[in-house]
């Protein structure tokens, strides 16, 4: 029986994939970091320096999907905007080596981003700001376009169709998605044609590191063409008064460089549902990876679909609430 690809990721090819791309020698320091769609190592090199080398999933992207990421994190960087883009090897930014592709970046260190300071939304609605200025610069060819609908389907027949939820909660699931993507359609045909350009794409908080000099953003894995609001709804944590609270915060720095279409804070819940919707359907898409039974020993389980359930039906009553407000 063949086993998942990352199963050959072991520590000397890492380390000889490392060196291939690179052109200089490892010392022996390998740290794995977190993450689970990708594979990601803290690598130390004989200069002493250390890099974080990125194993792309095999089969997600295309090279040339992959090097569009790689170029809009090189144009974010060159505008001094502090994303932290990949590094140059002899062969380039995206590097094939072991049957892998990967990518090494300068080692960023940070701590967990304070999501409750006023003045960090406000700074960070100005990063936001900046880099939808030079995501509407130019378009992306190779990297999928946020869509609401065929994506939303696509995650429920996926989980019923591969028979993931218990017997007695599938037609309360079907019945209850269906209710949802039909709202989350409603939602989006009252934000109408708004405008869509180059996005991070996955602007969450664990994907900003702070230091007591400014911000590291990384990982622009799922960097996309959407609304602008994509970027900023996930800043937005708490009940709807807190929510409303926090967008007034970033919305005070994103204005310094952008105008938010009101008409995308139509758009809020519904990305918010389809997230909620999306992390179930990647964990079924990604259970022959070792790693994820080791990691997600509850999925699958009764519980597990009953606590989502609620959460769908949480988000089955926000997508009838107005939406949050520009002031």
């Amino acid at each position: 029986m063949t086993g998942h690809p990352f199963e050959a990721l072991g520590p000397e090819t890492i380390l000889a994939a490392v060196e291939a791309a690179s052109g200089r020698r490892c010392d022996g320091r390998l740290l794995p970091l977190n993450s689970y769609e990708n594979r990601v190592y803290m690598v130390g090199l004989e200069d002493g320096e250390r890099l974080v080398a990125k194993f792309y999933r095999p089969d997600r992207w295309s090279d040339a999907a992959i090097q569009e990421e790689h170029d809009f994190a090189a144009e974010l960087a060159a505008a001094e905007i502090p994303v932290v883009p990949p590094l140059r090897g002899p062969g380039g930014s995206l590097a094939h080596s072991h049957g892998f592709r990967l990518a090494l970046y300068p080692m960023r260190g940070g701590r967990m981003l304070e999501v409750d300071d006023r003045d960090v939304l406000r700074r960070l609605g100005t990063y936001i700001a900046r880099i939808h200025a030079v995501g509407a610069a130019a378009a992306f060819r190779h990297r999928p376009l946020l869509d609401p609908g065929d994506h939303g389907r696509d995650v429920r027949d996926q989980l019923l169709e591969q028979n993931w939820l218990p017997a007695h909660l599938e037609e309360a699931y079907a019945t209850l998605t269906a209710d949802l993507l039909e709202a989350v359609g409603e939602c989006w045909e009252r934000a109408g044609a708004v405008a869509t350009l180059r996005l991070h794409g996955d602007f969450h908080p664990g994907n900003v590191l702070q230091t007591p000099e400014g911000f590291h953003l990384v990982d622009l894995d799922d960097a996309r063409t959407g609304p602008a609001i994509q970027d900023l709804w996930m800043l937005l944590p708490g009940e709807r008064e807190e929510r409303q609270a926090y967008l007034d915060d970033v919305l005070e720095g994103y204005r310094t460089f952008c105008d938010l279409d009101p008409r995308e804070l139509h758009l809020v819940e519904p990305l918010r549902t389809l997230r909620l919707m999306r992390h179930a359907a990647w964990l079924a898409a990604r259970w022959d990876d070792p790693a994820f039974p080791q990691a997600f020993p509850w999925f699958g389980e009764p519980r597990y679909w009953e606590e989502h359930l609620l959460a769908l039906r949480e988000q089955l009553a926000a997508l009838q609430e107005p939406p949050l407000s520009v002031r």
